[in-house]
């Protein structure tokens, strides 16, 4: 497989619940040699209930997730020539759209001051992965991993995050941007998926590139 590209020191995979940010930051790290940094939703003891009953527990549970990203992305900052590349499976920016999903205007007045308070200045990624998939594979994918409050997430939900990640995507520009669409390929296991994503990772230089696997060609 071709050596990880050296301009690409940071890298944050990204895409809906389910569709594989983190099996796939596991394998690239290995490749890559880099520290991984992945999200910890299990720490987020408002989490569960959120999925329980959303309106109650939504504020707390982003408020959290705002708090621990910020400081796993502030961690980033410092400037030794030496730091090890780094990949993790979430992109700070998406917090926000997770809050606009969930809150209502007047807890996400409240969420936005403090996103604009703790957000500045936090490590901005040398590139991003973002994943795609339909609604049926991402369900599918969430059932199979099993993790008991994701149970309670349907279709509805899905189908408008993904539409708020599309949206968000569609005018992102902080990063040399790979889009993947994986509804027909698990990055996850064998080397030939993975082999074919290295290929477009190296080959992106600047702007934003559509890959679909499937079809084993940029779109």
């Amino acid at each position: 497989m071709m050596p990880w590209p050296e301009r690409f020191a940071f890298t944050a995979i990204e895409g809906p619940i389910g569709v594989g940010k983190t099996s796939l930051a596991k394998r690239l790290a290995e490749h890559a040699g880099a520290q991984l940094v992945l999200e910890e939703p299990m720490d987020n003891p408002f989490l569960a209930r959120f999925y329980a009953d959303p309106r109650s527990a939504a504020l707390p549970t982003q408020l959290h997730f705002l708090f621990q990203r910020t400081r796993q992305m502030q961690a980033f900052q410092q400037t030794d020539l030496f730091a090890p590349r780094r990949m993790a499976d979430f992109l700070l920016d998406k917090d926000r759209l997770f809050a606009q999903l969930t809150l209502d205007d007047d807890e996400l007045a409240l969420y936005d001051m403090v996103y604009e308070k703790l957000a500045i200045d936090v490590a901005r990624p040398d590139l991003v992965v973002y994943l795609q998939a339909d609604v049926p594979t991402l369900l599918a994918r969430i059932r199979r991993r099993g993790i008991d409050y994701e149970q309670r997430i349907d279709a509805d939900y899905l189908a408008r995050l993904s539409e708020r990640y599309a949206r968000f995507f569609h005018h992102y520009a902080g990063s040399p941007l790979l889009i993947v669409n994986t509804s027909h390929v698990d990055l996850s296991r064998g080397d030939e998926p993975l082999r074919g994503l290295l290929d477009q990772i190296t080959a992106l230089r600047q702007g934003k590139r559509f890959y679909n696997p499937a079809g084993d060609a940029p779109l």
